[in-house]
């Protein structure tokens, strides 16, 4: 069985890991990135009519400032997402199953105009329609180190483009022949470059069907 390398950061890694050995994969992690806290002030809940997060990660982060904001309507670019935002005391959050512009289509439906976009300092292109966005980076990503020698053999969980760049820098074209590549989305895939013994993207930007995917690589 080839193993399943999960390059995403804490904690999602961690809940990668745990779904991936309950479906009897041999697992290793080595994250590309860790997240740290950026120094903000965010503006008054009272000029916006909707929150969107788009990262687990804001959640972790961003402390006060966020529970400023439970009394908005919010949405969430996923059900990661959204399970952290209950966690934090958000009653209601709306999850989405696709991207962060599938989101922003979905606030825009329902009637709401003024969005506050907590993220991260990167984030992935969003069509935000007739959305007027205020964003604020709550944290970035700082790259780690990583040993190509470590990925070799491996099925690599690719979880954002950011990601699949980094592992671009980190791993020549020479070398990626003994790697397969999973990736959670399109744009995710193609910041992987070429090389790869083989490159596929998951039919759905989710855990359950990257690692659909890639138990079929790992067997």
């Amino acid at each position: 069985m080839k193993p399943l390398i999960i390059l995403r950061p804490a904690p999602g890694a961690g809940r990668t890991a745990d779904k991936a050995m309950a479906m009897g994969l041999a697992v290793r992690l080595c994250p590309l990135f860790a997240a740290e806290a950026l120094a903000c002030t965010p503006p008054p809940a009272g000029d916006f009519d909707a929150l969107l997060v788009t990262s687990a990660q804001t959640v972790r982060f961003g402390g006060a400032a966020l529970r400023a904001y439970r009394t908005l309507p919010t949405y969430a670019v996923g059900a990661a997402t959204a399970e952290a935002l209950r966690e934090e005391g958000f009653a209601d959050p709306v999850a989405g199953d696709g991207d962060a512009s599938a989101i922003a289509a979905r606030i825009a439906a329902d009637g709401h105009r003024a969005l506050l976009h907590l993220s991260g300092e990167a984030v992935a292109p969003m069509d935000a329609g007739p959305l007027r966005v205020t964003r604020i980076p709550i944290y970035r990503m700082m790259p780690l180190s990583c040993d190509p020698l470590d990925l070799s053999g491996g099925v690599l969980l690719v979880h954002s483009a950011v990601a699949g760049a980094r592992l671009a820098e980190i791993v020549p074209e020479n070398q990626r022949a003994t790697c397969d590549v999973v990736a959670i989305s399109p744009a995710a895939l193609a910041a992987c470059g070429s090389g790869w013994g083989s490159a596929q993207a998951a039919d759905a930007p989710n855990d359950a069907a990257v690692l659909a995917l890639a138990r079929r690589l790992c067997e």
